[in-house]
């Protein structure tokens, strides 16, 4: 049985047979029917792509092994990369599985803990910037461009290649592409390789069309929406706080190409359908995650019929990413002592 990203797509990458064939066991994520909002939007056949199964709880892992496997095989020793959070988490696992050195540049005070506490146990290095994502990516694109170490975010083209397995993965569920793929949208770098995938799926006639790509930003980080750079991105949603997306170009192609759009929702949105797919699906996603259901349940409520479609949602990482933003739900914890009487009382059964 095949195994990881690089075994099982091996013939649609860009390998060589010098390339090493590693894997932490990335891939093969499920893609589960929805119960409860299908309903609420009038589309029986919606499905979640659950990215956050992969082993470091994120999409990212799709792309970092191809990377890291192309730089052992290119005789990189070390490896760098701006992050949010998932890509440090990512890059650090892969580091430390292949014994390559792992510098990884954050903006000090936008990362997710639980995020930064993988980084750690990975045993990265970690140099916080005291800036925020555009700034960190500048400078560890200045740091690869100088020196031998070699640059791991979705600016290196095998990482693209490596994430666009998941549209091939969609593909091979539902024996054909779904009519909307939505997603969040932040460095862009995840709707271009999606795009990618779809696009050699239909060359190779894996499937008989391609998704429209609806793509969504936070307000407070929505530069494609907006039209240009933010100098201040703002957003609950931490993977996605970029303010100048690194793949912006080819963000705009996917749209373009394929009559879909890239726009934004409010944090509001985002923190309502976040506890939605909790409380209702059973799904803990990261908030950067929710946004897609958000814009799908903006999207619905401003009439767009999805009546005989196939919609694929796609979650990008776990909630165990960004604990911490639980705890913002409003709950009600009660106390009771340790009696068999009282428990009874209050669940009010005998």
């Amino acid at each position: 049985m095949k195994s990881g990203v690089l075994d099982k797509f091996w013939d649609h990458l860009p390998v060589t047979s010098a390339t090493p064939k590693v894997s932490l066991g990335e891939g093969d994520t499920p893609l589960v029917k929805s119960r409860k909002l299908s309903e609420i939007i009038g589309c029986e056949d919606l499905y979640f792509k659950l990215e956050g199964c992969n082993p470091t709880g994120s999409f990212k892992d799709r792309g970092m092994v191809l990377a890291i496997a192309k730089a052992i095989e290119e005789g990189g020793r070390t490896i760098a990369c701006a992050s949010t959070g998932n890509t440090s988490a990512s890059a650090a696992a892969y580091g430390a599985y292949c014994g390559l050195p792992t510098t990884v540049f954050v903006p000090r005070g936008y990362v997710a803990q639980g995020k930064l506490a993988q980084a750690i146990a990975y045993g990265a290095r970690i140099m916080l910037i005291k800036g925020n994502f555009d700034d960190a990516l500048s400078l560890v694109r200045e740091i690869t461009h100088k020196h031998p170490v070699i640059l791991v975010n979705s600016l290196n083209p095998y990482r693209i290649h490596g994430q666009k397995t998941a549209a091939f993965e969609i593909i091979q569920e539902l024996g054909g592409a779904p009519d909307y793929l939505f997603l969040p949208v932040g460095n862009a770098g995840n709707i271009t390789a999606y795009w990618l995938g779809f696009n050699e799926a239909l060359q190779k006639r894996w499937a008989q069309n391609r998704p429209k790509m609806m793509g969504f930003q936070a307000e407070g980080a929505a530069p494609i929406v907006r039209g240009a750079p933010v100098e201040k991105p703002e957003t609950i949603a931490s993977a996605i706080r970029v303010g100048n997306p690194a793949s912006w170009a080819s963000a705009l192609k996917a749209r373009d190409e394929s009559q879909g759009l890239i726009d934004m929702v409010s944090d509001q949105e985002i923190m309502e359908a976040y506890e939605m797919m909790a409380s209702s699906e059973g799904i803990f996603c990261e908030p950067a995650s929710a946004t897609s259901i958000a814009g799908l349940l903006k999207l619905s409520g401003d009439g767009l019929n999805l009546t005989n479609k196939k919609v694929v949602c796609v979650i990008t990482g776990s909630g165990l990413k960004d604990p911490e933003l639980a705890r913002k739900i409003d709950t009600v914890m009660e106390e009771y002592p340790a009696d068999l009487a009282a428990i009874e009382r209050a669940l009010k059964v005998t």
